[in-house]
């Protein structure tokens, strides 16, 4: 692989790279209280040299119906990753936020689009629990 930022995604969101060689669509399944920030993915790409790479397009592909999805800059810190003992690179941070007065289960979904036009649908579930606090 001559970038790491798919892998490094791929880590970070927890889809198998076999799930991604078949083809399937990666999803999670996570939990999260009413009204609060769930950090559901991180996206970069680190070259080989450990420098950054173009950032990757993110794309809502299914909104989620009880909720909102955010995506942010920032800034990761690598540290022994592959040959990279220590980098920061900037990052894509996607969050998600359900309304304050759901509970329930609730879903979406994101497409990825590398810049070496790769595509990538990954699909959320997110258990928005009873009580603040429960499951988290």
């Amino acid at each position: 692989m001559s970038r790491l930022g798919l892998a490094l995604a791929a880590l970070i969101c927890l889809p198998t790279l076999a799930a991604l060689a078949q083809g399937n669509v990666p999803g999670r399944e996570l939990k999260t209280a009413p009204g609060r920030d769930l950090r559901v993915g991180i996206y970069t790409d680190i070259r080989q040299d450990c420098t950054s790479g173009p950032l990757p397009a993110i794309r809502l592909a299914t909104p989620p119906a009880h909720g909102a999805v955010s995506v942010k800059r920032g800034t990761l810190k690598a540290t022994n990753f592959k040959q990279c003992l220590a980098t920061e690179v900037p990052a894509l941070v996607a969050f998600y936020r359900a309304a304050a007065d759901f509970r329930g289960n609730d879903q979406f979904a994101l497409e990825i689009v590398w810049s070496d036009g790769r595509r990538q649908l990954q699909r959320f579930r997110i258990d928005v629990a009873n009580a603040a606090g429960e499951g988290i």
